[in-house]
């Protein structure tokens, strides 16, 4: 069976409502992306998207995932059509993937680089 690092900055953190999907799976550790991307407020969660000006060093956790758990968080989050999975850049890390949003952004969306929001993160 094969193994993939899943990294997750949302409802799949632990203390998440959604974390018991990966419970069973290894976690690595907290990680922080280059600075590229951006988490964006999509209301009941958020969703992370590349932003090639004003990005920021989004702030998550490493997880090894096995085939069958892929499959299932696939599923979870709505591949191909809400989001979808695709490397995301980890200093020090290669071949690590994160779950992107598909959809559009409202323009006045809060945004920042890590979830859940506080008040002084909100950009």
């Amino acid at each position: 069976m094969g193994k993939s690092i899943l990294f997750v900055y949302g409802t799949l953190k632990r203390g998440q409502r959604n974390h018991h999907l990966l419970a069973a799976q290894q976690f690595l550790g907290n990680a922080t992306t280059e600075p590229r991307y951006r988490i964006v407020d999509l209301g009941p969660y958020p969703g992370l998207v590349a932003i090639h000006e004003n990005g920021l060093a989004v702030r998550g956790e490493l997880w090894t995932v096995d085939d069958n758990c892929l499959r299932q968080l696939d599923t979870f989050e709505g591949v191909p059509d809400l989001f979808d999975r695709r490397p995301v850049a980890i200093p020090g890390w290669k071949e690590v993937h994160a779950y992107f949003w598909n959809g559009a952004i409202a323009p006045s969306a809060a945004s920042g680089n890590i979830w859940p929001f506080s008040k002084e993160l909100r950009r």
